[in-house]
């Protein structure tokens, strides 16, 4: 996904395009996006319909499509891969990071992947090679090979003359990694000890042994938290034998803590992370039918439940007209303890160890709510239809339903995680409709008790 703009700049941008593109004036249209970074560009091609979108696209660079391609939602890039020719998609891949290369070409046409990949020098291939071996939600996925590497046994001198010598470095280099002659990764050596140190010190005298490598197959979610942990800018990989792989480095990590949160938001609605908010009517109509699908069952429950207490509501027509608020209020209360611990599962913050206490304090805090509010919400029912009863009967409800929120709201994910289904995509509609039928069948169960 594009990285936005400040919103008055990104705005400004979009308005400015849009105004050129309506009065035609295209090479007024041209200026503006040729001004942008990659990153920005794509920002304004999320932001924009497809028939825009396809203008736009024309106007950009050749030479920014590669970086724009990367910066955009899949399902936006798969539409301008779509309209591109062979030519054009080899182009693209051109002076991309390994890293970076190796994230485009699983989405480009096997013809083209074959292509780029035959038009490699070998030791490139083997590096994207290298890359493309481990899963793209991996540590190996994310890391690029472009590193830096010394010996122990040098001094900080030659480590110097090394670096001049070789006149460029990569972005984003905080340290250097040592390794030994079997490139078995021994620790770093940070570029502010190589220029502040006496230079006649080795690198075994001033490197830092305490880094552990990142193995290659540890998940993306771990990588991020071991960089907010640590505040790395940059950590090197290495696989089972410790070997040296190559590094990660922040970029890298700030994407995947921007898709982590994307995934949950989105999620939570039923729709996939990378949709495109301009999206023909046919597709988004297709995914999202699938969730009202599901929610629809989940509301024939619950309207099921109400259904047996039928004869009860026709007696008391206050039962109708307050049972939603005992369902609401238990739906609120649910998706709120939800909230709370989907953040904690996806943190590592969340487990068996403390899943007990965490029940213990959410049932204690859907206790007192529940007795706030039942006095409160029992209070205008009885001044409402003046009737003891059926105040009584709503704040009883109100208890037993924020209860039961309580415990789905835990229970629900928890057991969901366990069964290895995402809690952010199921835990929802699983909540609402618990707390819906809990909510119902507490306050019509009782009614039918007291006042028949």
């Amino acid at each position: 996904m594009a990285e936005p703009a400040p919103e008055s700049q990104a705005d400004s941008h979009l308005e400015a395009l849009a105004a050129a593109l309506e009065s035609g004036t295209l090479k007024q249209a041209r200026g503006i996006i040729s001004a942008l970074h990659p990153a920005e560009i794509a920002h304004l091609l999320e932001s924009l319909p497809p028939s825009q979108r396809r203008i736009v696209w024309e106007m950009v660079d050749h030479d920014d499509h590669g970086e724009v391609l990367l910066h955009v939602g899949d399902e936006v890039r798969a539409g301008l891969i779509e309209a591109m020719d062979h030519e054009a998609l080899l182009s693209a891949t051109e002076g991309l990071d390994v890293d970076d290369l190796a994230d485009l070409l699983q989405d480009l046409p096997d013809a083209v992947t074959r292509q780029a990949l035959a038009g490699m020098d070998q030791q490139y291939r083997q590096r994207l090679e290298a890359v493309l071996s481990y899963g793209e939600d991996t540590a190996g996925g994310l890391m690029n090979t472009d590193t830096v590497t010394v010996r122990a046994n040098v001094t900080l001198d030659v480590v110097l003359r090394y670096l001049r010598m070789k006149g460029n470095i990569p972005v984003l280099i905080d340290s250097l990694i040592v390794v030994n002659r079997y490139d078995r990764y021994l620790g770093i050596l940070p570029l502010s000890a190589v220029v502040t140190r006496d230079p006649n010190l080795t690198v075994a005298e001033v490197m830092e042994y305490g880094v552990e490598g990142i193995p290659a197959h540890t998940p993306a979610s771990q990588v991020a938290k071991l960089f907010e942990d640590r505040d790395l800018v940059s950590a090197p990989v290495v696989d089972e034998h410790g070997r040296l792989l190559g590094r990660i480095t922040i970029d890298d990590v700030v994407d995947v803590i921007r898709e982590q949160a994307e995934h949950s938001v989105m999620s939570m609605a039923g729709l996939p992370e990378e949709e495109d908010i301009f999206a023909p009517v046919i597709p988004s109509v297709r995914r999202r039918a699938v969730w009202l699908g599901v929610n629809l069952v989940a509301a024939f429950l619950a309207a099921s439940v109400v259904g047996q207490f039928q004869a009860t509501i026709e007696k008391v027509v206050a039962l109708a007209v307050l049972m939603p608020i005992v369902a609401s209020m238990g739906g609120i209360a649910g998706n709120q303890i939800l909230a709370l611990v989907v953040r904690g599962l996806a943190l590592g913050q969340l487990s068996r160890r403390n899943a007990r206490f965490l029940m213990s304090k959410e049932l204690a805090v859907g206790a007192l709510n529940g007795m706030i509010f039942a006095v409160l919400v029992g209070t205008v029912a009885v001044a409402w239809f003046r009737d003891l009863r059926i105040g009584g009967l709503i704040a009883t409800a109100m208890i037993i339903n924020l209860l039961c929120a309580a415990s789905a709201g835990v229970g629900i994910p928890l057991a969901l995680r366990k069964l290895g289904i995402d809690p952010a995509l199921a835990a929802t509609v699983v909540v609402t409709t618990v707390t819906d039928v809990m909510g119902f069948f507490a306050f019509l169960g009782l009614a039918t008790l007291v006042l028949s």
